[in-house]
């Protein structure tokens, strides 16, 4: 039985292609010194340092790197069940190239290169995976990252990689007990604590693996809680003026008196919709506070028989579930609302965005808000799992893969919402970090924080939706390998199918049975029993402002407004189900030769793929009484779709130290599952019916990166390479056909006429566009300068992004694509010397469009960046203490709509500071 202990910030770096992964700071760890060289002359044994742990880990990743034919970036365990982060999307977000998208703090979907989060494929262990989103998105949060072995992030794909991932591929591989021979016992045990929540969360795992012979067994489990606070003043956004311009009533006579009265607004066209949306005011002001309790349970399983380094067969299972409960707190102000028009225009703005035209009333009194107090609750349970066979056998020349397995993943969204209002004059303006509402001089107004007895019950909303993802995988892989310049040839097969459905629904309970809407209008929010909210939801003090505010707890609402056993009935119009089925078929071929002394290393292929697409969904129609009704089954239709995929590997060595990469490849994103969907909605009055179309083909890229990489000794790295995407196929709406001589019926049930009614597809629009960027690396060990700063290094990492694409303005204001982020970098100073280690690490990733707000005004979430920190010290050669901190100085979240001076999110989600053991045998 063996004793090894491994630095865990340096498992995050063994296999970053490029040395890139700018480890997280917060699991940094060290190995002990092995002994030195026994070649050495005894006394510089004696006085040698070893490198061993992170620095060894840095070394392992430059030979990773050097022998990679492609361009890739990986994050391995380079000891067992120590995976470096508890959230895959949070330790991926160090790599060059990757961002991350954040919830209320946390990491939970990736991107690659700037592009959406569907735009990149995952894999377990060689299988697409299911997640249960109901897209083709994976929520990394979801994994137990302690049942993790590695992650790869593949960015220049092979022809013998599954296709799926314009941005990139993400390889997620478990644990095997054959990658650690021998008897392996490993416990750790952690408490985090959330910094506003004041909770401390724990989290367990065990694996035991060992070998005899030639047969292998692993099982693991991991358990964990968190509970995640985060409180946010927001939902501040721009809302033209047309919102009462447009009704011509009395409402709009005071619109138009008021700004001409208090900012000297006069429209020459009260109907041009380009000048008067270029009048805008805060649609909406709300503090609210989310208490999100997580808990993640999982296992994984392996059966190994290896008779020989020449034949394996494997069986893995990896499966678990991921529960959350999310308890949300709103007291929030709508200023457009059906009851209101402006009061007084106390301050505008038409100086910052003059460049577009746009003025902005930032302090605004109105006749009639409508106040709001929610109380939502979200009850999430996600059950994942996978089983996967594999054979690999090597005879002679000939070396043969079999791969086998089915993923599959279920899950539920149980969501309500309570809701009181109340209708009064109040006064909305922004502040320096957000908005605020308080009362107007208008003597009807409210402290919209402390009159529980003018809100009125609206309705307690519940919806409730069901997902079920399954796919099931065969693949044969054949190589036969040469001894010449032609190495290998490759060629092989794969068949999926994949099926998803979804069925969601809604309803609102108004009183104390179903049906009932006795409660409407009658009870107050001050009828229930009320608690101030920090109360409710534990922890400090509001921290996006000075104040509190009363409100009905979640488990209040449920047992008072909620039939036992009540869940919203599903919905015909929302159901879908997809089924998927792809053949795919690749040769390739590896090439290593010489060109004037300086070798050279080719791979080539193409991958031939067929896809077939059967959907399904209801289709609305209009029963002869004029009501609205669906289909009595679901109706289907079929697409398909066949392409040819080449691609182009190759790198060449100028020198010992100095290496050039090129890569060239066409690769592809399947549709959205809803895109594909063939149900049907009607808009009567306007003759229109939209539909799904599984006829949709992929979106495609064709591609090409470039790179050098200069080689600084066995423990250096400064690498940069250029790569360059253009992307066409984009899917949008657009007219596809008619249907003839459809009747249409009154409310009274009379035959109002027979029309012809327009039908709207998705459709793989006409055109393309173009991503491209620059990543840049450095791995610096520090004492290459003096000998004094043994220890010491930096690895830092940069990518800059550029797109041709552009957001959709409907007043043609120039956007960047949502979500793409122009510069994001990553660096980590490390220290690293005996049995401490230390590290600190700053992740930045700049200002991005979030979303077009109404099609007309870009909002964008403001350049984050946040700082990690580690400390450990190996106590004995078994056990290892650790103290571990995320966003350390409390970084805010924030955004703006189109200009900082108008901000439409503060919100703080806290630190999270943890301390555990690790034990090993």
């Amino acid at each position: 039985m063996k004793s090894t202990v491994n630095v865990r910030a340096a498992q995050l770096l063994a296999g970053v292609a490029f040395a890139a992964l700018s480890a997280a700071p917060a699991f940094a760890q060290t190995a002990p010194v092995v002994e030195a060289d026994a070649s050495a002359p005894a006394e510089a044994e004696a006085n040698a340092i070893v490198v061993t742990g992170y620095r060894q880990s840095l070394q392992e990743a430059i030979d990773i790197k050097r022998e990679t034919i492609g361009f890739s970036d990986s994050i391995v365990a380079t000891d067992i069940a120590d995976f470096p982060e508890q959230n895959l999307s949070e330790a991926l977000q160090r790599i060059p190239g990757v961002t991350i998208e954040r919830e209320k703090g946390l990491g939970t979907r990736v991107n690659v290169r700037g592009l959406p989060t569907e735009f990149t494929l995952v894999t377990i262990n060689n299988l697409a995976t299911a997640s249960g989103s109901g897209g083709r998105d994976v929520e990394f949060d979801i994994f137990a990252s302690e049942l993790i072995q590695s992650v790869t992030v593949q960015k220049s794909p092979t022809s013998a990689d599954e296709e799926g991932g314009i941005a990139g591929s993400v390889k997620i591989r478990t644990a095997r007990p054959f990658d650690n021979p021998g008897l392996r016992v490993v416990g750790s045990v952690e408490g985090a604590y959330n910094s506003i929540s004041e909770e401390i969360d724990p989290q367990f795992s065990f694996l035991a693996s060992d070998t005899f012979g030639d047969f292998g067994v692993l099982l693991s489990v991991s358990k964990g809680q968190r509970t995640n606070r985060t409180d946010s003043n927001s939902g501040i956004n721009f809302r033209p003026i047309s919102r009462w311009t447009d009704r011509g009533d009395a409402q709009t006579d005071q619109a138009l008196e008021v700004l001409e009265r208090d900012a000297g607004i006069v429209f020459d066209d009260v109907n041009d919709a380009n000048e008067v949306d270029r009048v805008v005011f805060l649609d909406k002001v709300g503090d609210r506070i989310y208490l999100n309790d997580q808990d993640k349970l999982g296992f994984s399983g392996s059966l190994q028989y290896r008779p020989s380094d020449q034949f394996s067969l494997t069986f893995d299972a990896f499966l678990g579930s991921f529960d959350t409960v999310e308890d949300e707190y709103d007291a929030a102000a709508y200023s457009a609302s059906s009851r209101s028009t402006l009061g007084i225009i106390h301050d505008y703005d038409d100086t910052t965005l003059s460049e577009h035209g746009i003025v902005v009333l930032r302090d605004v009194s109105y006749t009639a808000t409508q106040h709001e107090f929610l109380s939502k609750e979200r009850i999430t349970e996600t059950d994942y799992r996978q089983f996967g066979g594999e054979m690999n056998w090597e005879t002679g020349n000939w070396e043969i893969d079999l791969l086998a397995g089915y993923s599959g993943a279920s899950k539920s969204r149980d969501n309500a919402n309570l809701k009181h209002v109340a209708y009064a004059p109040s006064r909305t303006r922004y502040t320096e970090t957000g908005g605020e509402t308080i009362p107007s001089d208008d003597p009807n107004t409210i402290d919209m924080y402390n009159s529980p007895e003018s809100y009125l019950f609206e309705a307690y909303e519940t919806t409730y939706e069901e997902i079920e993802d399954d796919k099931y995988t065969a693949q044969l892989d054949v190589t036969y390998n040469f001894d010449s310049v032609l190495k290998r040839i490759n060629f092989g097969s794969r068949y999926t199918n994949k099926t998803t459905e979804r069925q969601y629904g809604e309803e609102k309970i108004q009183g104390p049975t179903r049906g009932d809407t006795s409660y409407v209008n009658e009870r107050t929010l001050a009828d229930s029993e009320l608690g101030y909210v920090t109360d409710i939801v534990g922890g400090k003090d509001y921290q996006a402002r000075d104040l509190d505010w009363q409100q009905i707890s979640n488990d209040y609402a449920r047992d008072f407004f909620r039939p036992e056993g009540f869940l919203s009935p599903f919905d015909d119009g929302q159901f879908y189900r997809v089924k998927e089925e792809t053949i795919a078929a690749y040769g390739m071929a590896d090439f290593e030769f010489d060109i004037a002394s300086m070798p050279v290393f080719v791979n080539a292929g193409a991958r031939y793929i067929k896809t077939t697409v059967r959907s399904s969904g209801f289709h609305q129609v209009q029963n002869p009484d004029g009501s609205t009704g669906y289909t009595d089954e679901p109706v289907s239709s079929e697409g398909s779709y066949e392409k040819v995929l080449p691609s182009f590997n190759a790198h060449i060595e100028l020198a010992d130290d100095l290496l050039v990469r090129a890569a060239a490849s066409q690769t592809l994103i399947r549709p959205a599952l809803t895109d594909l969907a063939y149900k049907r909605t009607a808009s009567w009055n306007d003759f229109r019916f939209t539909d799904g179309n599984p006829s949709l083909k992929p979106t495609y890229a064709d591609q090409w990166e470039v790179g050098i990489e200069k080689y600084l000794g066995s423990d250096g790295l400064l690498a940069a390479s250029y790569f360059w995407k253009n992307i066409k196929g984009v899917v949008q709406n657009e007219l596809t056909g008619v249907v003839e001589d459809v009747t249409k019926y009154n409310a009274n049930g009379t035959i109002d006429g027979v029309y012809d009614f327009d039908v709207y597809q998705p459709v793989n629009a006409e055109g393309s566009y173009k991503v491209s960027g620059v990543e840049l690396v450095a791995v610096v060990p520090f004492w290459w300068f003096h000998e004094s700063l043994e220890g010491f290094g930096v690895n830092a990492n940069y990518t800059f992004l550029d797109s041709s694409l552009t957001g959709e303005s409907d007043l043609d204001i120039p956007t960047s694509p949502i979500g793409l982020s122009d510069n994001t970098y990553n660096a980590t100073l490390f220290y690293e010397r005996g049995p401490f280690a230390a590290r600190v690490s700053y992740n930045h990733k700049s200002a991005y469009v979030e979303r077009i707000e109404r099609n007309m005004y870009p909002v964008y979430r403001d350049a984050y960046g946040q700082v990690d920190l580690s400390v450990s010290y190996q106590v004995t050669d078994n056990f290892r203490v650790e103290l571990q901190g995320i966003n350390v100085t409390d970084e805010a979240t924030t955004g703006y709509t189109m200009d900082p001076a108008f901000p439409t999110t503060y919100e703080f989600s806290g630190s999270r500071i943890s301390l555990g053991v690790r034990a090993q045998f």
